[in-house]
Order: structure tokens, then C-alpha cells, then sequence
């Protein structure tokens, strides 16, 4: 049996901007890729915290330190700048192999600089 697991959350990141007229995906700044394990082209989950939307895009790269978070193509229209967004990743495991693995869960403050990781320990509310 597999299990779809969550790989990697991003949480709670600011949108930078959203531009209709572009190809697709969503614009990350290189830093929170890293820190989040996340490739460029790897499929996002992203659930928008102000409205509800929920979309499937991918993940291309932003400069370093940037900040970014843009929203292009289609999905443009499920978020806005200054909405506050969920990006997930999940990946297919074995059973056995799911009950040892632990997602990569990204922090960040209200510039998208990150403030801290966890290893699938969920921060305190």
C-alpha cells in the first residue's frame, strides 16, 4: 500500500504579486524553496487563507532573499497581493517508509522571511 504524505509546507507566506498575463505557476523566492526541500517545476498545493481558494500549480524560482511570492497565470485570479497562503507539497511512500518520514514545515514573518523550521512537529498556536 502507498500513502500520499505532506513532503513540505510553506505557512502562511504573504503574496508579493499576481500577474494574469504569464504562463503559470507560482514564483518562490529560492531561499524558501531550500528551506522547504522544493524543486523548481515540483507541483504545489496551495491553499489561500483569506478567501478559501484551493489550486494546483508549480513551483518556479525567485531571486534569493526576495521575499516573492507571485502568483501567475490562471491562479492569479485565486489570490491577490497581501493574501496569506499555505503552499504544501505531498510525495507517495510505502507504508512502512511513511511511518518514519517527516515533512519539512517553513515559517516565515510578514516579509516571508523565514523564522524557523520543524521536522513534522506542528508549531504551537
Amino acid at each position: 500500500m502507498k500513502l500520499t504524505m505532506l513532503k513540505s509546507k510553506v505557512h502562511r507566506v504573504s503574496v508579493t504579486h499576481a500577474e494574469l498575463d504569464y504562463e503559470g505557476s507560482c514564483a518562490i523566492d529560492q531561499n524558501l524553496l531550500d528551506a522547504a526541500n522544493i524543486l523548481p517545476f515540483e507541483q504545489l498545493h496551495i491553499y489561500n487563507v483569506n478567501n478559501g481558494e484551493r489550486f494546483t500549480t508549480y513551483a518556479i524560482t525567485a531571486p534569493r532573499g526576495s521575499g516573492t511570492i507571485g502568483v501567475n497565470g490562471a491562479a492569479a485570479h485565486k489570490a491577490s497581493p497581501g493574501d496569506l497562503l499555505i503552499i504544501c507539497t505531498y510525495a507517495e511512500f510505502k507504508a512502512k517508509a511513511a511511518e518514519h518520514f517527516s515533512p519539512m514545515l517553513v515559517y516565515v514573518d510578514a516579509d516571508n522571511a523565514i523564522t524557523h523550521t520543524s521536522h513534522g512537529h506542528l508549531a504551537a498556536v
